[in-house]
């Protein structure tokens, strides 16, 4: 029997959006989909469309990207189906009211509880690098919470895109779950319905027009944006693990990631020593060069592909490995270079893609300036030095997330919250925080009628000696004077505060 292949990419008619979101709606509105059972059947099909269609996904990425089946299994493949099962593992316990803490003992008697409730409809949008695991992803977060969802995987990966809508259609719940393909047309009809939330992966630029569309009408969002991640290495690092760790962030699929490093500035006396260990590790890595290795990706389309040679040709400084390009193939060399100064287009700009600068600084303080002049919020820092010089490092730079001493691990654990902070994005998933993000945390009390001699004091008519009796029961006690000075032991209890 011969094997399915994959249908060729087709946009979603226009005209047929709206009624389909029409009937995602209804189907929220009906409240089906709050169900315990409801969601765990959904997921656990999901599983299984995932599992029956691992070769077409596997194909499907090689097709888009060039992706080695290796990387596709586990970060694309293996990654959602773990973080199904432990989804479903978990869901019953998310879905149970919380008892908020620090409630004041008065108010305990109202039995004050966090319910957990869907938000409602929402839009997925997924991004072409890992077109499975950032489509999903969210997706699976979506549907643990109760919502129902389009998902709009992106146009840039269609052989992946038209797996993953074969994936939905044949195996989830059609009135709560739809894949809509297509590119800009297609989007803006999207961003034209209202949602109860839009979650987006990709870039700055388009980031920015999804969130003044949906300030239209008050949607909320989640913007899981890029970065220029910046990477520093000390005179204190070990040059080889930096080496061999930080080649390895930026040769995972040809560097599209959008958490990888976007430069490297390397102390002066360490920058020999760095750069031996490069050449070493690129050695081992790709014996017969990136181009002839079976393990490294292609850029994803030819407007990349010019986009990242542009970069390239552009710079200044000095290629010290790699360098050649095949535009037939779309194909960068993994490329080291030697910038001059941080105006390099290579470091103001996101390369998004397999070029490695590398900056010589005279100081961890150089380093951190530049950083912080270079993209205040990046989406990951990748510092390497001891534990002083990584503290300091750490707690000067603002960044999403971060790895010390590696390339983004923090993004490589699928149950530790992700997400980015500033125009890097905001909001945050994976693990419990992919249910959190289309979760309303609901606060409800509950009013006793023997309560209702103790409220008399909140009803008018209002006297001195009902706001004298309120304020007695109500008014906590300052533990600090006037000074800003803490008071401690028996001037505490005896409010001996001045």
């Amino acid at each position: 029997m011969a094997s399915p292949t994959i249908t060729p990419f087709q946009a979603t008619a226009i005209d047929a959006i709206k009624p389909v979101i029409d009937t995602l709606t209804s189907t929220f509105k009906s409240q089906k989909t709050k169900k315990l059972e409801y969601r765990l059947t959904q997921l656990r099909k999901l599983y299984w469309g995932i599992k029956d269609n691992e070769g077409l996904l596997v194909e499907a990425c090689k097709l888009d990207l060039g992706k080695p089946s290796f990387e596709t299994f586990i970060s694309e493949v293996d990654w959602i189906k773990n973080d199904i099962i432990f989804t479903t593992g978990k869901l019953k316990k998310w879905m149970k009211d919380e008892k908020p803490e620090d409630i004041p003992l008065a108010n305990k008697l109202l039995s004050p509880r966090i319910r957990k409730e869907p938000l409602g409809t929402v839009l997925v949008i997924g991004a072409y690098n890992f077109p499975v695991q950032l489509s999903f992803g969210p997706m699976v977060g979506a549907i643990a919470a109760g919502c129902t969802c389009v998902l709009k995987p992106s146009e840039a990966a269609p052989n992946a895109a038209m797996v993953m809508k074969k994936i939905v259609d044949e195996y989830l719940d059609p009135k709560a779950y739809t894949v809509v393909n297509g590119a800009v047309p297609e989007t803006s009809a999207l961003l034209d319905q209202k949602w109860d939330k839009i979650f987006y992966t990709g870039g700055a630029q388009v980031g920015t027009i999804i969130a003044k569309k949906a300030a239209e009408t008050l949607t909320p969002v989640a913007l899981e944006l890029g970065g220029r991640n910046p990477a520093i290495v000390t005179n204190k690092a070990d040059p080889r693990l930096a080496a061999r760790r930080l080649l390895w962030g930026k040769s995972h699929n040809a560097g599209q990631v959008c958490i990888s490093q976007n430069y490297v500035m390397v102390e002066r006396d360490v920058y020999p020593l760095f750069v031996a260990e490069l050449k070493t590790a690129y050695k081992e890595f790709f014996p017969r060069g990136t181009k002839e290795s079976p393990d490294f990706g292609t850029v994803v389309n030819n407007r990349h592909f010019h986009r990242i040679k542009k970069m390239l040709d552009d710079t200044n400084g000095e290629i010290l490995l790699g360098g050649t390009t095949d535009e037939s193939l779309n194909h960068i060399d993994l490329t080291i270079v030697k910038v001059k100064n941080a105006s390099d287009s290579m470091i103001v700009d996101e390369s998004f893609g397999p070029l490695m600068p590398i900056l010589v600084v005279d100081s961890i303080e150089e380093a951190i300036r530049t950083a912080n002049n270079v993209h205040s919020t990046p989406l990951g820092l990748y510092p390497f030095g001891d534990k002083k010089e990584t503290d300091k490092i750490l707690n000067e730079v603002t960044s999403g997330g971060a790895t010390i001493n590696d390339a983004f691990f923090h993004g490589s654990i699928p149950t530790l919250q992700f997400g980015g902070v500033g125009d890097s994005g905001q909001g945050a998933y994976r693990g419990k925080s992919s249910f959190d993000v289309f979760t309303h945390r609901r606060s409800v009390v509950k009013t006793p009628g023997w309560m209702e001699k103790l409220l008399d004091i909140r009803y008018p008519p209002y006297s001195t000696t009902k706001l004298a009796k309120f304020r007695q029961s109500s008014e906590l006690k300052p533990n600090f004077d006037r000074n800003g000075n803490q008071i401690k032991g028996i001037k505490y209890w005896l409010g001996l505060v001045s």
